[in-house]
């Protein structure tokens, strides 16, 4: 007789505070919209204090290329997230087509992803040891996936849409688990807002996650200091029913290093909050296109 599997349900895809640093690990179409080569890494300690909170990582990179007179996009990702005895891995290449449409840039991406499950049942409790739920040993598995997204830039302000997880699949971990991944859809959007004093703009910014039963909204407010190559930042973010976070950062000769303090509103308490930390590399890109279609970037959108 075949033996049936137990389901498990995989949680929300992990929500970066900074959000706007790492745009490529939620919209493919983010990829070489910038005509910059980034290289960008986020660490993100969950649950501070308690000794199964987790981890989440990203690397990612990419950069914007020409082939004649179209502009396209490439990039390729890594993510890490592990909490008490799950382990999720996602590997991503990633490419999107941009183009000039209503005085702005819209840009189509698509991402093709590898996941790999992991359920570690050796650390689950004593107590749960009887449980059919529960595996009794490591186990794992992996699937193919894909991700697609729209993004437009527009003078001051973007906005960009995109879902993961296009076909929700169903990662078999050995032969009596299985575990289901749902799948995510999200929107962001900013503007930047000039004020009397030219070395300092205001960005304001949302992103929306829904995976279909949870709505996760985050409100953020940027104030930017620059002057030549230099840039000094800090804010605050709001996620209603979550958390309230304050960040800081700065730019120096094209690295860009920002940390910040998540503290939980609800649930575990704000002194189990999240510490994250975000490093980009950027590096300006010569595509060799002159004229008045030439879109040069605005790099604190």
């Amino acid at each position: 007789a075949m033996a049936t599997a137990t389901t498990l349900h995989a949680q929300q895809d992990p929500a970066f505070q900074q959000y706007w640093q790492v745009e490529t690990q939620f919209n493919p179409a983010a990829a070489g919209r910038l005509q910059q080569l980034q290289v960008k890494g986020a660490y993100q300690q969950h649950a501070s204090g308690f000794e199964d909170g987790g981890s989440t990582m990203f690397a990612g990179a990419d950069m914007a290329f020409r082939i004649g007179n179209t502009l396209h996009g490439v990039g390729a990702a890594f993510q890490s997230d592990q909490i008490g005895l799950f382990a999720h891995q996602r590997f991503s290449v990633q490419y999107a087509y941009h183009w000039r449409v209503l005085g702005g840039t819209l840009s189509i991406g698509a991402e093709a992803d590898m996941l790999n499950e992991k359920v570690d049942g050796a650390k689950a409790d004593p107590g749960d040891a009887n449980d059919p739920a529960i595996p009794s040993s490591e186990v794992s598995g992996s699937k193919l996936d894909a991700s697609a997204g729209l993004w437009f830039t527009h003078r001051r302000w973007y906005a960009g849409i995109g879902v993961q997880h296009l076909t929700a699949p169903t990662v078999l971990l050995g032969a009596t688990h299985e575990i289901e991944i749902k799948q995510t859809y999200n929107f962001t959007a900013g503007y930047n807002i000039r004020t009397n004093n030219p070395l300092f703009t205001i960005v304001p910014s949302t992103m929306l996650r829904y995976d279909g039963v949870e709505l996760r909204t985050d409100l953020t407010a940027r104030l930017i200091y620059q002057r030549e190559k230099k840039r000094l930042y800090g804010g605050a973010n709001y996620s209603a029913g979550h958390s309230v976070a304050l960040f800081v950062g700065g730019d120096f000769h094209g690295i860009d290093l920002c940390y910040s303090y998540e503290a939980n509103t609800e649930g575990i308490g704000m002194q189990s909050g999240q510490h994250e930390i975000t490093l980009c590399y950027r590096m300006d890109l010569d595509l060799g296109k002159k004229g008045r279609n030439r879109h040069k970037s605005l790099r604190y959108l």
